[in-house]
């Protein structure tokens, strides 16, 4: 399974260019959490200090964590997707401070000792996995009071739970099926609570005004609670 669904983001890596050399404000480097170039709010979500611990569900191709890196942070990224990870290390060879590894983001969450300030993932792993697995092996990985954070598209009016999502291969190949779990923003917030996390939120972000699409952002925030459950 896990084969299959490597190939499949190994696909879908062939369709997406590098992170452009700059922004709009001329910067190297940057945080970006919706699918919009330069629009929406950036790593302070994340409540981040230099010397702080982070980790990336689906962390593609680096650019996110390059960013973190920068501010000092120890940046830590997994992807199922070599093809990925290798144009993370393309992209950023300089980039002190990140740490990547290939593979399955539940199984990173269950194997790893180490406690992070903050565990985010933008259009990646918490995407694509059921929240019923992923969210305890995030409260277990994240330090008292650190911020777990995830942006997606906001679910199909009516389509919500697991839905398919459908990765074109090629003319002459049927397309890479994988899961994704959609779900309304307050539905977001209940869930995070049922799990032991506390201050959730879940914000449909608009797209930006220039822009010819209209679909926004959702965009969930919070942090682990006192709540015992893992």
């Amino acid at each position: 399974m896990t084969d299959t669904r490597s190939a499949a983001w190994d696909t879908y890596s062939q369709s997406k260019p590098q992170r452009r050399q700059t922004n709009a404000k001329g910067e190297t480097t940057w945080f970006n959490w919706t699918q919009y170039a330069d629009h929406g709010p950036g790593h302070e979500v994340l409540a981040l200090k230099s010397g702080d611990t982070v980790l990336d569900l689906g962390c593609g191709s680096g650019g996110n964590l390059a960013h973190l890196a920068t501010l000092g942070t120890k940046a830590v990224g997994v992807d199922l997707s070599p093809a990925q990870l290798a144009k993370a290390r393309e992209r950023w060879p300089d980039a002190d401070g990140t740490e990547l590894h290939q593979g399955d983001a539940v199984a990173y969450l269950a194997e790893t000792f180490t406690l992070f300030d903050a565990v985010f993932s933008v259009f990646g792993a918490a995407w694509f996995t059921d929240p019923a697995l992923l969210l305890p092996l995030v409260r277990t990985s994240l330090k008292p009071g650190g911020v777990f954070a995830l942006s997606q598209r906001p679910p199909v009016e009516g389509c919500y739970g697991c839905q398919a999502s459908y990765i074109p291969r090629g003319a002459e190949k049927d397309p890479a099926v994988v899961k994704r779990w959609d779900y309304e923003p307050e539905v977001w917030c209940s869930l995070l609570e049922a799990h032991g996390f506390a201050e959730s939120t879940a914000t449909v972000l608009p797209a930006p005004s220039h822009d010819r699409r209209t679909m926004g952002t959702l965009l969930v925030r919070a942090v682990r609670g006192d709540d015992p459950r893992a």
